[in-house]
């Protein structure tokens, strides 16, 4: 599994023109499930992102977590962060794993992210999405599990 983590605030993804989901701040992470990709790596992904001390704490230290800040998260599929492009120049998207078990680690993600009292959105999985974000930081972390 690899997801982009980013400190962000007011967020918002639409499909065709219409508005899906937004936040007003937390976290937008774009989040790529790997052929072969667990249930155990997604409850281990959801927990390093739930406690990721990324915000500042009042001495301006990134010390707190989303739930420590009481933000959101926006969680959005995306199979081309498993895109290798190592030859050539067009990625080679073999890694990611097939959409059906896909879009069920992604889903199972996101619950394992509420149970620890975050709310979560989602995009819409397949989708073509456009998404509005207001980067804050800029603060962005790669996770790969």
């Amino acid at each position: 599994m690899k997801a982009v983590v980013q400190r962000v605030g007011k967020t918002a993804l639409s499909v065709d023109g219409k508005l899906v989901s937004e936040i007003d701040f937390g976290l937008a992470v774009f989040f790529g499930v790997k052929t072969g990709d667990t249930e155990a790596q997604a409850e281990a992904i959801a927990k390093k992102i739930a406690n990721l001390r990324i915000f500042a704490d009042g001495n301006g230290k990134m010390n707190l977590s989303v739930k420590d800040v009481g933000g959101q998260i926006l969680l959005v599929s995306q199979f081309t962060l498993l895109g290798d492009c190592t030859r050539g120049n067009r990625p080679d998207f073999s890694n990611a794993e097939k959409p059906e078990r896909a879009k069920f680690l992604y889903e199972y993600t996101a619950e394992k992210l509420r149970g620890y009292g975050i709310t979560v959105k989602l995009g819409v999985f397949g989708a073509h999405m456009h998404i509005q974000q207001f980067n804050d930081g800029p603060v962005s972390v790669v996770l790969d599990m």
